[in-house]
């Protein structure tokens, strides 16, 4: 029996999500407090009690959702009596998520792994102007049909790129405003079921990020890095990575290149992953992972009742 943990990125936030364990679980309410010690934020306030509009800004985003896998991943360790690498062979994360993967296979403390993506999540935003940069997500295309409808927009100041590869036929792309509404145009035209802009603020896993990827370059070259204790499928690579020299450079890469999610789930198909567990807020992933193969057993962690699944697969 082989299991992955998958971790989940922007997006999959909500007001209250990991209460249930914080509530329930001493684990879920030490990482909650080392998160808060370590950012100087309540930050376990606002997840359970604050606002949806301050919780969605980025550089909040990002640490709260590390935070609550972080905080499920510990109790689900405290329950089992098994740490994480007993558990699964792979670890994979969406975006944010990757961090949240190596912060499971030990590579960062949880300390020094929400502060990076507060920095993170600072440095994205920052990194371009309000209203210059757009996302958009294509549905009803494949990743080939999308690449050839915006191969020409690809000059400096009219710049288009795919961000996620996430599913079949599920697509989402990045860059300046005009340029992604150019595409949404193409991709309608072409027969997408969707063209919809994102609600985000800015032009993730773009070459615009570049000034992000440069913050993080030197705030990831003074952290320590540990070995990690799982195989970690990269997002710029969608294959293990290859040790510990290697992480930094991919964590940078991964700002502005983009998330090959559907090739990352087709890789673990390849290594005979038969379980696919996500771990923290929201199912996104077991979503995406169950139309990418429908032979996995893909199923998410969300409150304390999810943990029967995963004992019944332990037993």
């Amino acid at each position: 029996m082989s299991i992955a943990f998958v971790f989940p990125g922007q997006g999959s936030q909500s007001i209250g999500m990991g209460r249930d364990f914080i509530e329930q679980f001493r684990a879920a309410r030490l990482v909650m407090e080392e998160v808060d010690e370590a950012l100087k934020q309540k930050l376990t306030q606002l997840i359970l009690n604050g606002s949806q509009d301050q919780l969605t800004l980025t550089e909040n985003t990002q640490p709260a959702l590390l935070s609550i896998s972080m905080a499920i991943l510990k109790t689900i360790e405290t329950e089992t009596g098994k740490s994480a690498h007993q558990i699964a062979h792979y670890a994979a994360g969406h975006s944010l998520g990757e961090y949240s993967a190596l912060c499971a296979a030990g590579v960062f403390s949880i300390t020094d792994a929400v502060r990076l993506v507060k920095l993170r999540g600072q440095a994205m935003q920052k990194a371009v102007p309000i209203g210059e940069g757009s996302m958009s997500a294509i549905i009803g295309l494949e990743i080939d049909q999308v690449e050839l409808l915006i191969k020409d927009l690809n000059s400096a100041s009219n710049l288009c790129v795919v961000a996620n590869d996430n599913s079949p036929g599920q697509v989402v792309i990045s860059g300046h405003t005009a340029a992604v509404e150019e595409a949404n145009k193409r991709a309608t035209e072409a027969g997408a079921k969707r063209a919809l802009m994102l609600p985000v603020s800015a032009p993730f896993h773009s070459p615009l990020m570049e000034p992000a990827a440069r913050v993080m370059a030197a705030a990831l070259e003074e952290s320590k890095i540990n070995e990690p204790t799982l195989n970690v499928i990269a997002n710029v690579t969608a294959m293990p990575i290859q040790g510990s020299k290697f992480i930094a450079d991919m964590l940078v890469k991964q700002i502005t290149d983009r998330v090959r999610w559907r090739e990352s789930v087709m890789h673990l198909s390849d290594l005979e992953v038969e379980h696919v567990i996500e771990i923290g807020a929201g199912k996104v992933l077991t979503g995406l992972n169950k139309r990418i193969n429908s032979n996995l057993n893909a199923f998410a962690i969300n409150n304390p009742s999810d943990l029967d699944e995963l004992l019944k697969l332990l037993a």
